[in-house]
C-alpha cells in the first residue's frame, strides 16, 4: 500500500506543499469543538469525517492546480495514549482511529494525485506533552517506547513516512526516530522554537539537530520548523546544519507561544506577506522543500506560499 516510503519525492525536488493550522482552521473558521486539539477526534462520525475530508481538499486542491507536490499529514497530533485517554479512548479505539486517520489519506491521496503533484503520506505523531512547553522530558527509551505503537500502525497501514510535529526537545526527538526506524520508515522531525528561535527547553536549534544526528545516526530523513514565525527563526539559520533542514511550517502570528495561548481571537497575520517570507527563505536555502504552515494559517496563506514560490522560481 505505502508507494514512497523508499523513495520520498520531496528529498529529490520540490517544492511540497502541506496543509496549514488544522487545528485553529477547524476550531475558529469551521466551527469544530475539539478537546484538548485533538482533530484525530473528529474521525469518531461522519460530519467530523467530512469536515477533515473538506480541510485536506482544499489544501490539496492548490497543489494540484499549480502542479507542486503535496504532503498528506495525517490529522492525529493527539492521537497517542496520554492524549487519548483524556479524551476517553480505550487503546483498541485509539488504534482504530489512528488506522481510519491513515486510510482518509490514501482516499484523499487516490482523489487528487497526478503525475505533476506526486502526494506523499505521513504519518503526523505529536509530543506526549504539550507543543509549547516541554514539560517533564522523557528519556529517549521512554519516548521510543510511548511513540512505537502509533508508528507501527502508520507503517503497516502503508503511509510513506512519519513527520514527529511540535518537538520541543531533543530526547523525545531522539526516541522518535528510534521508532520509526525499528519500523523501517523514514522520519521527518519538526522542532518547535521560541521567539528567540531555540526549542522550549533552550537548547539552541542547530545543537539539537546535531544532537539527535549523532544519536541516531543521522536518522532524520530531514528536519523542519513549526509554530513560530519565521521574523523568530531567520537570524539563527546559520551554520552547515542548516542543510539538514528540509521544510517550515510557520505561524503567521509574530505573537509568542504564551501571547498565544492566552488570545481569546485568532490572529491569521497577512497570508502575502507570509508567502513573500517564504519565497525569501527558500530562495536562501533551496533545500527548503517542505512548506507549509502551522497556528493561525488556513489555505489562504497556503495559496500565497504557492504563488510567491512559484513567482520566485
Amino acid at each position: 500500500m505505502t508507494k514512497y516510503r523508499n523513495r520520498l519525492p520531496q528529498l529529490a525536488s520540490g517544492p511540497f506543499l502541506t496543509d496549514a493550522g488544522i487545528e485553529t482552521t477547524l476550531i475558529f473558521q469551521d466551527g469544530f469543538e475539539l478537546p484538548f486539539f485533538a482533530a484525530f477526534d473528529l474521525l469518531k462520525d461522519e460530519k467530523g469525517t467530512e469536515g477533515l475530508r473538506a480541510y485536506f481538499r482544499r489544501h490539496a486542491a492548490i497543489a494540484k492546480r499549480l502542479g507542486l507536490g503535496f504532503i498528506l499529514e495525517s490529522p492525529t497530533w493527539r492521537a497517542s495514549p496520554d492524549w487519548a485517554e483524556k479524551l476517553g479512548y480505550t487503546g483498541n479505539a485509539l488504534d482504530a482511529a489512528n488506522r481510519v486517520a491513515i486510510r482518509l489519506m490514501h482516499e484523499l491521496r487516490a482523489e487528487f494525485e497526478t503525475e505533476r503533484s506526486p502526494m506523499v503520506i505521513s504519518g503526523c505523531i505529536g509530543p506526549r506533552g504539550d507543543g509549547y512547553d516541554a514539560g517533564k522530558v522523557m528519556s529517549s527509551e521512554e519516548a521510543e517506547a510511548y511513540h512505537a505503537p502509533q508508528i507501527r500502525i502508520y507503517a503497516e497501514e502503508g503511509a510513506d513516512q512519519i513527520t514527529a510535529i511540535t518537538m520541543t526537545n531533543i530526547n523525545e526527538a531522539v526516541g522518535v526516530t528510534q521508532a520509526a526506524a525499528a519500523a523501517n520508515m523514514p522520519v521527518a522531525i519538526s522542532f518547535t522554537v521560541e521567539t528567540d528561535g531555540t526549542l522550549p527547553t533552550g537548547d539552541k536549534l542547530g545543537d539539537a539537530i546535531a544532537a539527535v544526528d549523532a544519536a541516531t545516526g543521522r536518522g532524520p530523513a530531514y528536519y523542519m520548523i513549526n509554530c513560530a514565525h519565521p521574523d523568530h527563526f531567520d537570524g539563527v539559520l546559520k551554520g552547515e546544519w542548516v542543510k539538514r533542514l528540509g521544510g517550515i511550517r510557520a505561524n503567521a502570528s509574530r505573537c509568542s507561544h504564551a501571547e498565544l495561548d492566552e488570545a481569546t481571537e485568532l490572529d491569521s497575520g497577512n497570508p502575502v506577506e507570509l508567502g513573500a517570507l517564504y519565497a525569501d527563505l527558500i530562495a536562501r536555502f533551496p533545500n527548503l522543500t517542505v512548506l507549509g504552515g502551522c497556528c493561525g494559517t488556513d489555505h489562504r496563506h497556503i495559496e500565497e506560499i504557492a504563488q510567491a514560490i512559484r513567482v520566485a522560481a
